[in-house]
């Protein structure tokens, strides 16, 4: 079973590609469909229903949420599973320009502890208005220890802060990290899948692609070549098995996303 944890598509007008989504997620089984961060949740939810429903047997829409500006009740919140057949939430802080504790969010996450919907933490910090103090793995520690229950994805690796996702997925049993890499940064893939190994978490390591910049296919092919990356550099390795795993691991059942 494969699964990329980490695919987006755009509803802005004449930005929406239903094609190119489809044709780049061909080489797995299932992917996740992140919400985008682009006006009206509710509007934005709806259409990514819509757009899930009509591949219901390979994708997961995460539906967004911002804490801030939405209602966050459990009432408000089982709506994303009922009235738009969602599986999860997606939050972005440093592009809302929210603290991942804010009040607000923490009874965000209690909602979505009670209904069983896992969180994904997009923060990597994009654009100039972007909230980079906000986008720190290490922020997610007080909400891992409070709701113990919820199981939490750090997208991105937490980048450019991968070393603090490593200690917090090591940390609580909860939190996984979306290992999306950028198949032309060699020594950054390098650096990352190396350190996951060394700190013994590559089992709480989710596949994924960040598309559109970058294709499953990729991915795969680059993670796969993973010892060769580098050529003849006397370098530590990692077992291509605990690679495959990652890439072949149930990231929907892992997290109760069904």
């Amino acid at each position: 079973m494969i699964v990329d944890c980490h695919t987006h598509i755009s509803f802005d007008a004449g930005k929406f590609d239903e094609s190119a989504h489809t044709e780049a997620a061909e080489p797995v089984d299932a992917c996740v469909v992140l919400a985008p961060a682009e006006g009206n949740s509710g509007d934005v939810n709806r259409r990514l229903g819509e757009y899930v429903d009509r591949h219901a047997d390979k994708m997961a829409g995460f539906g967004l949420v911002d804490p801030t500006q939405d209602a966050v009740g459990q009432k408000n919140i089982a709506a994303l599973r009922e009235k738009y057949g969602l599986r999860g939430i997606v939050v972005y802080c440093s592009r809302c320009g929210f603290h991942p504790a804010h009040s607000r969010a923490m009874r965000l996450y209690e909602s979505a502890q009670e209904l069983s919907l896992p969180v994904f933490f997009h923060n990597i910090a994009t654009g100039p208005d972007a909230v980079l103090e906000y986008s720190r793995p290490e922020l997610l520690d007080e909400i891992a220890r409070k709701f113990g229950g919820l199981k939490i994805v750090v997208g991105n690796m937490g980048m450019p802060f991968y070393k603090q996702t490593l200690w917090l997925v090591s940390k609580h049993k909860n939190v996984y990290a979306d290992l999306t890499i950028r198949p032309g940064k060699v020594w950054e893939i390098y650096n990352v899948v190396v350190g996951a190994h060394e700190e013994g978490v590559m089992d709480k390591l989710l596949f994924g692609s960040g598309f559109p910049a970058a294709s499953a296919g990729e991915c795969i092919e680059a993670l796969l070549g993973f010892n060769k990356l580098l050529g003849e550099a006397n370098l530590p390795t990692v077992p291509r098995g605990a690679i495959r795993n990652v890439i072949e691991r149930d990231t929907l059942k892992l997290l109760a996303a069904e």
